[in-house]
């Protein structure tokens, strides 16, 4: 009888395992798969353990979900501490979400080039919340905007205020385009889910979320092909220093995929 393919698949597999791998019984190269899929595509659990299967790799859903709350976390925050520093112009916008059935609402900020500094899930939508939002970004980054660019909701003027009297702010919706295009792929994501079962984890998630998507994401300067391809060669090899685990196709291939197709092995199209 032949052995099953996942016993194969990681017979092959010899990456030195970091120690935030001990205790798990998968191998590094699967957890760290299986947690790239799910966060940095607008997936559920049971489409990423389908997508395992097709691969010969038997891992349920739950374990999926599993591993991504650890491994996701710590990875975000290691995408974080060695991410250089963002932009000093903030865009801040805030979108609605139903949670369990009750209103809350999604601040998020992001630097001029499309980078997401952070993201806040809280009930209000007043110069506190705005106030709250201000000070873990002045934490995390480190210092304060250049120029803070907002819609007209009077609460982030009023937080400024207060918060950071010598910023220049901006109060324009259409200057705020890059804010609002970020919170696309949480649309997309919320969508898949279908709900989410409380703010703490939604929080969890896009914390984690768009970590990845600052590696992984198309810039405005990526123009051409060369240019695309060169930065998603350069995320690659982030993901792989941050995980411990090398995602690079080339080295994955086999000799024989690498073989060029002979030309009689190609069938004619021709009567």
């Amino acid at each position: 009888m032949a052995e099953p393919g996942w016993f194969r698949y990681l017979s092959r597999m010899t990456t030195p395992r970091d120690p935030l791998y001990a205790g798990y019984r998968y191998p590094a190269e699967i957890i760290s798969y299986a947690v790239w899929l799910y966060v940095r595509f607008p997936l559920s659990l049971r489409m990423v353990e389908e997508m395992l299967a097709a691969r010969g790799l038997s891992v349920t859903y739950e374990t999926i979900r599993q591993c991504g709350l650890k491994f996701g976390r710590e990875f975000a925050n290691r995408i974080r501490r060695r991410a250089p520093r963002r932009g000093d112009t903030w865009h801040l916008d805030e979108v609605v979400l139903t949670i369990a059935g009750k209103k809350h609402w999604l601040w998020r900020a992001v630097d001029q080039e499309g980078f997401v500094l952070d993201v806040l899930v809280q009930s209000r939508r007043d110069k506190k919340a705005a106030r709250r939002l201000f000070r873990k970004l002045l934490k995390k980054q480190g210092r304060a905007p250049r120029v803070l660019i907002t819609d007209k909701l009077r609460s982030y003027a009023a937080a400024k205020r207060e918060i950071m009297p010598g910023v220049e702010h901006w109060q324009h919706k259409g200057l705020n385009n890059r804010a609002e295009n970020s919170h696309q792929p949480t649309r997309r994501r919320e969508w898949i889910m279908k709900r989410s079962k409380s703010p703490r984890q939604v929080q969890r998630f896009l914390s984690t979320h768009d970590q990845v998507a600052n590696v992984f994401s198309r810039r405005p300067n990526q123009d051409t092909a060369t240019k695309f391809r060169a930065a998603r060669s350069q995320a690659f090899t982030t993901w792989g220093e941050v995980t411990g685990v090398a995602m690079d196709a080339q080295s994955r291939r086999s000799p024989a995929a690498t073989k060029p197709i002979a030309s009689s092995a190609i069938p004619s199209t021709t009567s």
